[in-house]
């Protein structure tokens, strides 16, 4: 017996936190008859709705999220590019060259996609994937320092459901939150060009477009500020002056709020131009602001 449920985006978010990008809220569940328990080791139906625990008995044997085709589509053309090619090879350069740490790691080594809640109201917004952080893990600031401290700060602001960021398995969650970068893939001394910059930005604005529900966007670092600014001067006619000033509220020409913030880096940390309680300030600040 197959039973198709579809379900409210908070349910699911009890039992198995923010989906994968573009997830709709539906769920599964195959229930199998009593002679065909041995294959899956259970003995019992159960109704979940309404418990407050799942027993392990219970015959739930796939929970499974329908992606929405657009944000598919989206991210498989993200992955799939190879537009630039100055960065492919150096990413394809990281994947082989690897740290002493990650010898006996695959790397990643394609664009990097955003990830986080699809109904997010605050987009996280990076310059691009670290070397052998999301190149490596294939998810952005994870299995870096940056990401280390940044998910330090997120969970201490009740973002994230844990204070750590380590690879795509490690059961990270967001809350009403995306974190993307502007550029996909890694580029060489973390110095892009502008021409792989515009090519990029087709990508990001189709996942601001996609983020329907969005109402703020926070820029790590000055770099990825500059370059907001510059995508939202494409689209819109923008006289007044925005400056990069950690914690500085401005509201863009769509109605979203921007709020420039120092990067989450071991350099900015350790010099103390940022520190944990600064960072989940400003985050509460973003919070209240959506």
């Amino acid at each position: 017996l197959l039973r198709f449920l579809c379900v409210e985006q908070s349910l699911i978010k009890k039992f198995s936190g923010s989906p994968l990008p573009g997830a709709y809220a539906c769920l599964i569940i195959t229930i199998f008859p009593p002679s065909f328990s041995w294959l899956i080791n259970l003995s019992e139906a159960d109704d979940f709705i309404g418990k407050k625990t799942i027993r392990k008995n219970r015959i739930i044997s796939l929970i499974y999220f329908i992606m929405d085709s657009n944000l598919l589509k989206l991210n498989k053309k993200i992955t799939n590019c190879n537009k630039c090619s100055r960065l492919v090879k150096f990413r394809n350069e990281i994947s082989l060259k690897k740290r002493k740490q990650n010898l006996d790691e695959v790397y990643w080594g394609r664009p990097v996609t955003g990830f986080g809640d699809q109904n997010a109201k605050i987009l996280i917004l990076g310059l691009a994937p670290a070397a052998h952080g999301g190149t490596r893990t294939g998810r952005a600031f994870t299995g870096d320092k940056s990401g280390d401290f940044l998910f330090k700060c997120l969970f201490s602001a009740k973002i994230s459901n844990q204070s750590f960021s380590r690879n795509i398995d490690d059961g990270l969650k967001l809350n009403s939150t995306y974190i993307t970068n502007i550029l996909k893939c890694v580029p060489p001394g973390d110095k892009p060009h502008i021409e792989e910059l515009n090519n990029c930005s087709i990508f990001f604005d189709n996942e601001i477009s996609k983020l329907t529900n969005l109402k703020v966007i926070i820029t790590l670092g000055k770099v990825a500020f500059d370059n907001c600014i510059k995508f939202y001067k494409k689209k819109f006619q923008i006289d007044k002056k925005i400056i990069f000033k950690h914690g500085k509220k401005y509201m863009l020409p769509d109605g979203k709020f921007l709020i420039p913030c120092y990067h989450p880096s071991p350099r900015n940390v350790n010099t103390k131009l940022i520190n944990l309680k600064m960072m989940k300030n400003l985050f509460i600040k973003a919070k209240k602001l959506t």
